[in-house]
């Protein structure tokens, strides 16, 4: 079997809201292995983000276990906890968070800056990854010279550019149209069969998470089947 990379036991996180609790998540268990597309579906409020949260180590879980290749996330102080995103995860977001005063290679670049890369090595592996995402020639240029979609995959840009183990999309297409919410759904297909990544995306849609090779679903808290269209795509090819 392939190597697991996420596992996630028991995991429970409730909310009080005045005198009563609300249970975001209600006894989660399930895995991601090495180099899956993994989709969480649901609707809003179903516990999906808040699920994502905990996977990146952004909650703290009521109850449960939360352990990202091989650590224990949910027992890290957040010093380390900083540290340990920076070395392994990249995240996607909905609302691309770009810097809106650099422009395209600068904002792929910044992570690394963080990391203390020299500036000349930074630039040169941000150009790559603009490559990667068929953006290089839009190098100079700002987001508000760019498109929603442009931004999106600047964005992706960004979070590949640190070689991530693992990477997050929270909603990444919920700011984009229909064509180019497939576009990067087909991208980020792409990027996870040819350079191994794990991908983790909540996603309220149901044709974007058709992509997937694993798709979760989550109802109130808790999940309620979990799909491998990987087997399911092999059986039908074999009717």
């Amino acid at each position: 079997m392939d190597n697991v990379v996420i596992e996630v036991k028991d995991l429970y996180k409730i909310f009080r809201v005045g005198s009563s609790k609300v249970h975001a998540l209600n006894g989660v268990d399930f895995k991601v292995y090495e180099g899956e597309f993994c989709a969480i579906v649901g609707t809003s409020g179903s516990g999906k983000s808040t699920l994502l949260n905990m996977l990146a180590g952004l909650e703290k879980p009521t109850k449960g276990e939360v352990i990202i290749d091989g650590h224990h996330i949910e027992k890290m102080k957040e010093n380390k906890l900083v540290k340990f995103r920076r070395e392994n995860v990249g995240f996607i977001f909905q609302s691309f968070n770009l810097l809106g005063t650099l422009n395209a290679l600068e904002n792929v670049a910044l992570p690394l800056s963080f990391r203390g890369v020299p500036k000349e090595v930074r630039l040169k592996r941000a150009i790559k990854m603009l490559k990667l995402v068929g953006l290089k020639e839009h190098a100079m240029h700002k987001p508000s010279q760019m498109s929603g979609g442009q931004q999106q995959r600047v964005g992706m840009a960004r979070a590949l550019v640190v070689n991530p183990k693992i990477m997050f999309a929270d909603e990444p297409t919920g700011n984009l149209d229909s064509k180019t919410s497939k576009e990067m759904m087909n991208l980020m297909r792409q990027v996870v069969n040819e350079h191994h990544k794990t991908l983790v995306m909540v996603t309220h849609d149901d044709s974007l998470a058709a992509i997937a090779d694993r798709v979760i679903r989550i109802v109130d808290g808790k999940i309620v089947n979990i799909e491998d269209r990987r087997t399911k795509v092999m059986e039908e090819s074999e009717t």
